[in-house]
């Protein structure tokens, strides 16, 4: 079964913070991973176990609206990647598999004392989420992913969409080119000034400009270097067959978002073994999560509630 809901007017101002500034109620912890990397998380509520992992170039503080909103219910826990703001930065393109980066999500659940949980990904975030729903299950309770589609519908436009292909040049600029070349980041050098220029709330970007300065750029690159598929068109390689996503899913795309195009998300119901709720969001772009943060927030807490979260 699928909910499809498309909706044209837009309730919420970008990037609004909370009443509250989040960074002064939430609680800060460490998971340690495989091979003893520390991965920081803020903590806020108490309750069934929401986790929420950023993408690129993002950390934990993307998700401030959400975490305000959801924290009377639930205890919202938002990482910082490897690699970004507080957690630790491993050298090597290595360091940063699929594999890693999912076995750090499944260490801050541990960490936490807790089984499974929902888990939410935007971006790089929603291709952990993808994989951590397919490889871990039994982990998951319920999957929320943020502008990232399916890895198969992924894959399937980047061998036959054109557009795709082209707005997938970004992608392959990170895979060849190093943090210091000049125009690495879309025509310009990756600064902390430069990584934050998409955050439109003046006093957030500050935050992120701090938090970019704490990260390591190389670590943000070799995400596309070690995972993001490689070739394009007919020279992309066929994805490997996954089995299907067991848990319910909520997904949200901002249609205006011009690095993942809406439709990759085409057949993502045949990957799936439970329902699946899709939000379309006209006028949003790739950070739907702040673009549209009241109707993502509103949305998120209806979906949890239908399905009694634990």
């Amino acid at each position: 079964m699928m909910t499809l809901i498309a909706l044209g007017i837009l309730v919420a101002v970008a990037g609004q913070p909370a009443k509250s500034e989040i960074y002064d109620r939430v609680k800060d912890g460490y998971a340690v991973s495989d091979g003893g990397v520390k991965i920081h998380y803020a903590s806020l509520g108490e309750g069934p176990l929401v986790v929420m992992i950023h993408g690129f170039p993002d950390f934990w503080y993307t998700w401030r609206a959400q975490m305000a909103a959801l924290a009377d219910r639930y205890q919202v826990v938002a990482i910082d990647q490897r690699g970004y703001n507080l957690s630790d930065k491993p050298k090597g393109v290595e360091s940063y598999d699929m594999r890693l980066l999912v076995g750090d999500v499944a260490a801050v659940i541990k960490h936490l004392g807790k089984d499974k949980a929902t888990i939410v990904g935007h971006d790089w975030g929603g291709i952990v989420a993808w994989q951590f729903a397919i490889n871990l299950p039994q982990m998951t309770y319920n999957l929320i992913i943020l502008n990232l589609p399916h890895p198969n519908g992924l894959a399937r436009e980047l061998r036959t969409n054109p557009e795709q292909i082209k707005n997938s040049e970004y992608a392959r600029n990170f895979q060849t080119k190093s943090p210091s070349d000049p125009t690495v980041f879309f025509g310009r050098p990756m600064t902390a000034e430069n990584l934050s220029g998409w955050v439109r709330d003046p006093e957030a970007r500050k935050r992120y400009i701090e938090a970019f300065e704490r990260s390591d750029f190389e670590a943000m690159l070799n995400y596309y270097k070690r995972n993001y598929p490689r070739g394009s068109g007919a020279d992309a390689p066929a994805p490997p067959p996954l089995p299907k996503v067991k848990a319910p899913v909520l997904m949200f795309h901002g249609l205006n978002d011009t690095a993942l195009n809406a439709s990759g998300l085409n057949d993502t119901w045949q990957w799936l073994e439970k329902d699946l709720t899709l939000v379309t969001v006209p006028g949003s772009g790739h950070f739907v999560q702040q673009d549209a943060a009241d109707l993502v927030t509103s949305t998120m807490k209806w979906w949890l509630a239908m399905r009694a979260a634990k």
